[in-house]
Formats: structure tokens, sequence, C-alpha cells
């Protein structure tokens, strides 16, 4: 946690005490679960934009602008990139989040040993303490699976990577029992696209789209630390079109599931 999360967290605490509102009170208000707002109180967590926007109505005027100056002080969310953040927020109030990337195990889906395999890679090499802030930081998001029960996760994940071994046999089979478990949730889809695939619709490289409280959807693309935000609705359009292609071609989610398995005992 960093401190600039600590210090917003305080700020919102004392606005809405003066309020006279309790955390159950004020989650209605402002559209988030009492839950999720203690965790922003806490620091714990990186206040959405729908947040500031909601709070005028629920705490004032004057204590919205007190909120909205404490927010410009972040610096940073706590663990993750700063090229990172605008996604973050995003997907932190998306209604679906749909996820392809041919290179690596979605974030989201990745178990603690996979995430220090691949930060031990990273070039230039972190600083142990940058590695533990970095691994924590994306255990943290992970949560999102669990407090986001009404998003619909979707992820398409190429066999390639799960055969590639990275870390080691330990490593994969320690991937594979956790996408067998985070499986399980009702909001989550995963589908393995097979390895030997004749149409695979995934060839112009990653995917990840996010439909937002308005229900309008919008793309991200991330290159070597580099992102882009996609909002033309053409071009989110087109991702979305090969998006569900890929879908299409991929195994079904139960059909995943068996190959799982059968990856898992052959380890």
């Amino acid at each position: 946690m960093s401190d600039s999360l600590r210090t917003f967290g305080a700020v919102l605490k004392a606005l809405r005490e003066e309020a006279r509102l309790t955390q159950e009170q004020l989650a209605p208000q402002v559209r988030y679960s009492a839950h999720y707002i203690a965790k922003i109180e806490q620091g714990k967590r990186f206040p959405p934009r729908g947040l500031l926007d909601r709070s005028e109505e629920a705490l004032g005027p004057a204590a919205a602008r007190v909120l909205a100056a404490a927010a410009r002080t972040l610096i940073r969310r706590a663990g993750l990139a700063s090229w990172f953040h605008q996604w973050a927020g995003i997907e932190e109030e998306a209604l679906s989040l749909f996820t392809y990337d041919p290179s690596v195990i979605p974030g989201l889906l990745q178990p603690e040993r996979y995430i220090r395999e691949l930060f031990a890679l990273r070039l230039p090499p972190l600083t142990e303490e940058a590695l533990e802030r970095q691994v924590a930081g994306r255990l943290a998001r992970q949560q999102l699976l669990t407090e986001r029960p009404n998003t619909m996760f979707s992820f398409v994940i190429d066999q390639a990577l799960l055969e590639r071994h990275l870390g080691g046999t330990e490593t994969t089979r320690d991937l594979i029992d956790h996408l067998l478990e985070v499986g399980k949730l009702r909001n989550v889809e995963i589908q393995i696209m097979p390895l030997r695939q004749d149409d695979h619709s995934g060839a112009d490289g990653p995917i990840y789209l996010a439909e937002l409280p308005d229900n309008r959807w919008v793309g991200y693309i991330e290159v070597h630390d580099n992102t882009v935000l996609v909002s033309d609705p053409k071009s989110v359009s087109n991702m979305l079109q090969r998006y569900g292609r890929m879908r299409a071609q991929a195994l079904s989610h139960r059909a995943t599931r068996d190959l799982l398995e059968q990856m898992r005992g052959e380890l």
C-alpha cells in the first residue's frame, strides 16, 4: 500500500464521518459495496472514477472538491506499472471483461508462483522490493474476480502457453490447478485455443476489451510497456468481432476443463 492511497482513504473516511454516514449508508449512494468502500478507506484499493463523480451528491460539493484534490495526490497505484493505471481503473468498473494474450497467461488468472517466474525474467531486472510490490499488486487485482460477481470475465488462452511449462513442472502444475479452481466461479469463463487450430483468429495479437457501466465498449493494447486505449467505435467493433470468432473456435468451457485435467494428469 502506498502512502498516497492511505492518505486518500483517510480523507474519504473523514469526509464520510463528517457527513454522518456509515460505510453501509454511503455505499448505495455511490453505487459500490460497503466492503469496497472499506477497502478504499484502508488504502487497499485505488478509488475508481465513478466514486469521485458520485461523491458530490452523497457528501456535498465542498467534500467532493476535497476528494478530487486528494485523488490528484495519488502518484501511482501500488504495485502496478504507471502505464497500466488507466486500464486498471476500467477493470474495476467494467460490466464485462474479455481477454486474449498469445504470449502470457492473463494477469487476472496467474497464481503467485507463475507471477514470480514472470517478474524474475523481467529486463531490466527488478529490485527485490520492486518485485514484491509488483507481485502484491497483481494478486490484489485478482480479487476483482470474486469482488465483482456480476462482472462477466471471459478468457481465451492458447494451449501453447501451458505446453511451454514456464518455470518448470511445479509451476505449470500450480498454474493448471489455479485455472481449474478459478474456472469454477460462475462469472468466469476460461476457454483454451487448441494447439493445432487452422482457423485461429488471434493472429493480430492481444485483445483486451471492457464493457463500461454505460454499456459502451473500449479496447486496450499493450506491447512492451506501451499501451493504447481504443475508444473508436469501428476499431472496438473489429476487436469484438475477432474475439467473438476466437470464442467460437476455442474449446468450450467444459471441454477446456477436461483438457486441463488431462494435462494435469500427464505432468
